[in-house]
């Protein structure tokens, strides 16, 4: 929790990984390069690759696991007047997804090697968002927060508006009118926090978790975060420029947008309705449970009806976020850790099928199922990836995505917060997203692999097999797939701490609703200052 203990850095880790690769991009322009930019991504790489090899430094270095304050802090008074800082820092709901950020980079730099386009502009935005991202997770002050979550859609908007598909300005302008559009609320939110107590203002995410904030500010302050963080997880309904987004991309951009972009939802959720708004979050919660099984049942019911390929596993996306909801919603530590678990596996496992969906359509040139088909025997090799990332993806024991649902499913279930009814139905419900996923998923394998063969598709198209290069970075996301799948405590350990302070914290919100709840029926004289959450046991 925020008010624990506060360890400093003894090297700046965290301020090094934001900031080497936001600079490293500006020398971008200046790299001789003959216009096909292989100068320029051998030079990403190298930037990226050490950007990941700062963070793990950091985790090996700087990082306590078993500690719940926290860590590697560094602050620096940057505008005091206004009560702006430079401060950043890690625990355990920020560090996992820090690594995972400049994992997932680096990979999806190598996958952007055959970008000819503008290839300063593409790697530039990409080392550029890296930085941004990082710091979305490392930074301790809401303000910061907010200027980091900005960051990152400037790149993502001109990513689909200049090397995306045929409709590629559609899906731009809904993207930045979706996303900027509900980061308004986050600067409504963080300026109401931080000037809560008046003078110079402060914000801090230590201060404001000590902040006795009313219940009624508590409220309307969650009411604005979950539609901000709710576009961007996304929460049905509003999911609608995601399909449109992956529609449109190219694979490594596919690869950011499901790896990470998503999991920054996810975590502001946690960070700032479930640990700075616990009183509000009590109430809200089982409003995040219903959503994620409208998101689990809605999605997976559209995924299975698409037939353009990269619809199907952005829908699919949608759907398995909505576990993540499921287990931010309960009060459990193992439902709550779950979610994390989430997080991490869907960014890997999300990450590898949209990047087979890229180099699968470098092949056949067509994203729709009904064109593709019997290709299966002139790509063995990428049929055994995508069939092994498709089982990571409907949760096959052994992998990520099993471990990490069973967490959210045992944990809710288990979870005596709720009434069992309504553990029951939410729980019978979710199963039905679970039976439809492997349905959707190998419908989808057959049917590119080993459906009608298209000759026309088959005599033209060049299917060549995986090259060593696509190989390598599905290797590399299935290696921590399957190790977190067979023994998660690997993950698990990294976060467990942060997650029970977490949990705690919560605890005691629902106490205090339900004694206000219990003071107000006994004496209906009283004025109600609270909403009744009538799903609390």
């Amino acid at each position: 929790m925020l008010t624990s203990e506060t360890i400093s850095a003894d090297f700046p880790w965290l301020s090094l990984s934001i900031l080497f690769p936001i600079v490293g991009s500006l020398i971008v322009p200046f790299i001789p390069d003959k216009g096909e930019g292989k100068e320029i991504r051998w030079y990403a790489l190298i930037i990226s690759l050490i950007t990941f090899l700062i963070t793990v430094a950091a985790y090996f270095k700087g990082f306590d696991p078993s500690k719940e304050g926290l860590q590697l802090y560094e602050k620096v008074s940057w505008l005091p007047d206004l009560g702006l800082t430079w401060s950043v820092g890690a625990d355990g709901l920020s560090m996992p997804l820090i690594l995972l950020t400049s994992f997932i980079t680096s990979l999806a730099v190598l996958a952007a090697w055959p970008v000819s386009y503008k290839p300063k502009l593409f790697f530039f935005l990409i080392l550029a968002m890296d930085g941004g991202q990082i710091a979305v997770f490392a930074v301790q002050d809401m303000m910061l927060f907010f200027l980091a979550w900005e960051l990152e859609l400037f790149p993502v908007y001109l990513f689909l508006a200049i090397w995306g598909g045929k409709k590629r300005q559609y899906a731009a302008t809904k993207f930045i009118i979706y996303t900027a559009g509900s980061s308004l609320f986050i600067l409504l939110v963080a300026l109401a926090m931080g000037f809560f107590q008046g003078g110079i203002p402060d914000f801090g995410y230590t201060h404001l978790a000590q902040q006795n904030f009313g219940r009624g500010f508590q409220l309307l302050c969650y009411s604005g975060l979950l539609i901000a963080f709710g576009v961007k997880l996304p929460i049905v309904p509003l999911h609608t420029w995601l399909p449109d987004a992956h529609g449109e991309a190219t694979a490594p951009v596919h690869m950011l947008l499901a790896g990470i972009l998503l999991k920054m939802g996810g975590y502001a959720l946690l960070r700032f309705n479930a640990q700075l708004l616990p009183d509000a979050h009590a109430q809200f919660a089982p409003l995040l449970i219903v959503l994620g099984v409208v998101n689990i049942i809605y999605a997976a019911l559209t995924s299975f009806a698409q037939r353009n390929l990269k619809r199907k596993i952005a829908y699919s996306s949608i759907s398995h976020m909505g576990f993540v909801l499921i287990g931010i919603g309960s009060f459990s530590s193992l439902g709550t850790s779950g979610a994390m678990l989430q997080m991490v596996s869907h960014g890997l496992i999300g990450a590898s099928l949209f990047f087979l969906v890229g180099a699968t359509y470098d092949r056949t040139h067509t994203l729709q199922l009904d064109e593709m088909g019997g290709i299966g025997q002139n790509m063995r090799i990428m049929f055994a990836l995508w069939t092994a990332c498709a089982f990571a993806s409907l949760a096959l024991p052994g992998m990520s995505g099993f471990i990490s649902e069973l967490m959210v499913f045992v944990g809710f279930v288990t979870d005596e917060v709720y009434t069992l009814p309504f553990r029951v139905v939410i729980a019978s419900l979710a199963a039905i997203g679970v039976i439809l996923t492997p349905i959707y998923l190998l419908s989808m394998l057959r049917e590119i692999f080993f459906g009608k063969e298209n000759a026309k598709l088959i005599s033209k198209a060049k299917l060549v097999d995986a090259e060593p290069r696509e190989i390598y970075i599905i290797a590399c996301l299935l290696v921590p797939i399957i190790g977190i799948g067979l023994y998660p405590k690997i993950m698990t350990d990294t976060y467990i701490s942060s997650i029970d302070g977490l949990v705690k914290r919560d605890l005691l919100a629902v106490e205090r609703v339900r004694k206000d709840q219990s003071t107000i029926i006994s004496n209906p004289h009283l004025s109600i200052g609270t909403l009744e959450a009538p799903l609390l046991d």
